[in-house]
């Protein structure tokens, strides 16, 4: 699996490296700067981006700007993003799309290796994962409207699991369930949702989206595919 790695602190940045290396992926450039990080997406187009939300030249937000720009440009690139600390605007900004493989974790998660591996692996696979308290914070003060409104407090709770990759087995281990009535919560969500058509990973990611952006994610209008 190859991996654009993008961090300004050198020691961090090879330290990923190794990491990313010693987990079978194949790491095709590391870069320490929005512009540079910018054109080797474009280029390589790999099958993740592991990208530091602030980098040179101003420490803003160049790493956030340039991956957004790549997925313009090669759309559904995979984009996991590390921050220091939760930056909502930015997390928005990444959902904004409506299409999956992205990520969104505290740099603290990077110290949990397999956490942070699997993470890696989730947003190549077009799945999501998304850190607790970056979800915490996108739902903060939300008013629940429309579908999402159907949701029961259970199954939300389960949703927001599944936003941050978690499978039904370990959704129940959380919320100490059993993987069947974690099955029947996932039903549930996708009957209320609208979400019929496609496949079940489809549906999950398209239900987290929807769920993270607090919007309806079959639009009116819409026809389910059969």
């Amino acid at each position: 699996m190859r991996v654009v790695l993008a961090e300004d602190l050198y020691l961090l940045r090879q330290g990923l490296v190794q990491l990313l290396e010693s987990h079978g992926f194949e790491v095709v450039a590391a870069v320490d700067n929005g512009p540079e990080l910018l054109a080797v997406l474009v280029k390589e187009r790999p099958d993740v981006a592991v990208v530091d939300v602030r980098l040179p030249p101003t420490f803003t937000d160049e790493g956030i700007q340039a991956a957004l720009e790549a997925r313009r440009q090669v759309p559904g690139l995979p984009v996991l993003v590390l921050s220091q600390h939760v930056e909502s605007l930015y997390a928005r900004e990444l959902l904004a799309d409506g299409a999956g493989g992205i990520g969104y974790l505290l740099k603290d998660r990077v110290f949990n290796s397999d956490q942070f591996v699997d993470a890696v692996r989730r947003v190549a696979a077009g799945g999501t994962s998304m850190d607790p308290q970056v979800i915490s914070r996108l739902l903060a003060g939300n008013a629940r409207r429309g579908p999402m409104a159907m949701l029961t407090q259970r199954e939300r709770e389960v949703l927001a699991l599944m936003a941050e990759g978690f499978s039904n087995a370990a959704v129940g281990q959380q919320l100490v369930i059993s993987q069947g009535a974690v099955a029947k919560h996932t039903t549930s969500i996708f009957t209320k949702l609208g979400l019929n058509q496609s496949d079940d990973h489809n549906r999950r990611v398209r239900a987290v989206l929807a769920y993270l952006n607090d919007k309806n994610p079959n639009p009116a209008g819409e026809q389910p595919r059969r």
